[in-house]
């Protein structure tokens, strides 16, 4: 008895087939992908300036003071913040080669610090001449 055996056919893998799904899923991971921006932990509002730079000096300067309570001085004449452009004009006339320096306590608000300096650019000031000290010490 002369029995027919069938022959199996090797088993494969449709390589070609699996590239072009492999091809396609890498594709739509790509596009439908959203990076995450590094943000800091704290919401945090900075006020603007559109008109200061940053620059620092060390020389003889007259102080342009500010307490944390916002209270204001031109070397010892104390000044409200609308009054500042007045008395820098003034200051400027009769000094026209002094220097000016904030000086401000370690617990003034950032916003009064840079409503000082747009004054003082209104004043025709130089942000460059009036570098920044905060004061620590009480």
């Amino acid at each position: 008895m002369n029995f027919y055996v069938k022959q199996r056919k090797k088993p494969t893998v449709p390589i070609i087939t699996l590239i072009d799904i492999l091809a396609i899923l890498l594709i739509f991971f790509i596009v439908t992908t959203t990076f995450k921006k590094k943000e800091s932990l704290l919401k945090v509002n900075l006020p603007r300036s559109s008109e200061m730079a940053t620059s620092a000096t060390s020389e003889t300067r007259v102080p342009l003071a500010l307490t944390e309570d916002g209270q204001i001085s031109l070397g010892s004449q104390s000044l409200t913040l609308e009054e500042v452009p007045g008395a820098l004009q003034a200051f400027k006339r009769n000094n026209p080669d002094g220097k000016l320096e904030m000086k401000a306590d370690s617990e003034t608000s950032l916003g009064l610090m840079v409503k000082l300096w747009d004054a003082a650019t209104k004043a025709g000031v130089e942000i460059d001449d009036i570098p920044l000290r905060i004061r620590l010490d009480q």
